[in-house]
């Protein structure tokens, strides 16, 4: 396994950036398009029985809309608006200090036999902080091992997996719901241009699941991982004088902080709840639904007061906001951070964009689909397909997002036209997606990881951490792929009003 993981990071190193696989992507859809259209490829829509012809980009109405929809894809991409609000509370949050010490908070002073499953599940909580989360919970979760008497490479395992091998699920909404509900929305419109996928259409399966990978985490680490650490030490052991690693002994302030913030969380809920409660809110949509309302359209907005309003009372509570024109200054620094993901989305856009246009999508969609309906192939062994196809690609394209854009416009029709919703698409691509993100060197994380482990052993290197991460993996993937079965068998909701099937 060490041997076939070692020919995927060579062949994984070779891959451009995701910005450029997707610039790549979209000159090979414009390529395409131009036979296909001139061989006449077609399908016939099963929804309107219209014939859904190949159009080529190789032509003068396909230059005018790659040069006139070029800003307009960009805008309109649905994650980019969904992801920048979120994170304009989320950085205030983030940046003040108070997501780290909740963090710390709830890691210190864990019982011995708890602190695997305290830092499992934490972790998955700290992705709230998006992947600033690698850099504060993988040497957290060290002192918290250390606090115990077990080694801190074990902790730093547990955290890794933790937040990239489950990433993506939680207890709370985060960035990341954002963006996979908006990219699952603009698939789902090649089929049905009035569907709508919410950021809490997962909540219920990413709350469960959360807590069943946090268990199967606790298990593993001890059955396994912390018995072959324990073979490492006898063999070589760890280093004991190495830099001391951060506190997580909160001050009084932030004690104070932290305690006020959970008080305006649970006052700003409750207002949440006081404002929905008439029959007439404007809040509830028609026939007085809050399932389908103005709320939960809106998640997003409702995500980033939140965050807002907690980040600033736990602020000014510590001292991190002194005037009002701090606020806008720490949005400003947590929205310097996505960058790099807004250029990798103006990237994926256009290669969106011209996928759409060109109706390619369509076409592969419908034709998959009526070859899975004429193989008379199970729901259950196309999700398994499914998730093995996802897993393997996953291994070379570590970003979580750029994977999702780059299979939903395929996978969601598809799916939808063997009356399959796009939210199980979407529960089923978190499935498949998360396990294998700690398992390869293409992600930058497995190289902070391994800086974090080799301060207590200097020999440690990629194959060291994969073998520690393996069984994790490989566990975490099976356990998942069962929970989702078992969750599509019963037909239990995946979100609020969101059906499974």
């Amino acid at each position: 396994m060490l041997r076939a993981l070692e020919v995927v990071d060579r062949v994984g190193n070779k891959l451009p950036h995701p910005f450029w696989l997707f610039v790549i992507l979209g000159a090979l859809v414009v390529l395409a398009s131009w036979p296909l259209a001139a061989l006449g490829v077609s399908a016939v829509s099963p929804a309107d029985g219209e014939r859904i012809a190949v159009r080529s980009l190789v032509s003068g109405e396909g230059v005018r809309m790659m040069l006139g929809d070029l800003i307009d894809n960009f805008v309109n991409f649905p994650p980019l608006g969904l992801i920048v609000v979120v994170m304009l509370g989320v950085a205030v949050a983030d940046k003040t200090g108070l997501l780290p010490a909740m963090m710390r908070g709830a890691l210190s002073r864990v019982p011995p036999r708890l602190v695997t499953f305290a830092v499992a599940l934490t972790s998955m909580f700290g992705q709230v902080a998006s992947d600033a989360a690698f850099v504060v919970i993988i040497p957290l979760a060290m002192v918290a091992f250390r606090a115990v008497g077990r080694s801190p490479v074990i902790g730093a395992v547990v955290g890794y997996v933790s937040v990239g091998g489950a990433s993506s699920i939680g207890l709370v909404i985060t960035g990341s719901d954002a963006v996979f509900a908006g990219v699952t929305t603009s698939a789902a419109h090649t089929i049905d241009p009035g569907y709508a996928v919410t950021p809490v259409s997962n909540y219920y399966f990413s709350a469960v699941s959360s807590v069943i990978l946090a268990i199967s985490i606790t298990v593993v680490t001890e059955l396994v991982v912390a018995r072959r650490v324990a073979a490492m030490n006898r063999a070589e052991p760890e280093l004991t004088d190495v830099e001391e690693l951060p506190d997580m002994t909160l001050s009084a302030g932030e004690k104070t902080g932290v305690r006020r913030a959970m008080i305006a969380a649970a006052a700003f809920l409750a207002g949440v709840v006081l404002a929905v409660l008439p029959s007439g809110s404007p809040l509830r949509g028609d026939g007085g639904s809050i399932v389908d309302s103005p709320l939960m359209d809106n998640v997003a907005v409702v995500l980033m007061l939140f965050f807002l309003v907690i980040g600033v009372v736990y602020g000014a509570t510590t001292g991190t906001i002194t005037a009002p024109g701090d606020v806008p200054e720490l949005m400003a620094r947590g929205l310097r951070e996505l960058v790099p993901v807004l250029v990798l989305f103006f990237a994926a856009s256009q290669f969106l964009g011209y996928f759409k246009w060109t109706n390619i999508g369509q076409v592969i969609a419908i034709g998959g689909a009526d070859l899975l309906r004429s193989l008379g192939a199970s729901p259950v062994l196309i999700f398994v397909g499914a998730i093995v196809l996802v897993s393997v690609l996953n291994l070379l394209l570590t970003s979580g997002s750029a994977m999702w854009a780059l299979v939903a416009p395929v996978l969601v029709p598809m799916l939808m036209l063997l009356d399959i919703q796009p939210e199980t698409t979407q529960a089923l691509f978190r499935v498949a997606d998360a396990p294998t993100n700690s398992l390869t060197p293409m992600s930058p994380y497995f190289v902070i990881a391994l800086g974090f482990i080799r301060r207590y052993r200097p020999s440690a290197g990629v194959g060291t951490l994969m073998s520690l991460v393996l069984p994790l993996a490989l566990v975490n993937l099976c356990v998942w792929t069962l929970l989702f079965l078992a969750w599509y068998g019963l037909g239990l909701p995946l979100g609020p009003g969101v059906p499974i099937r």
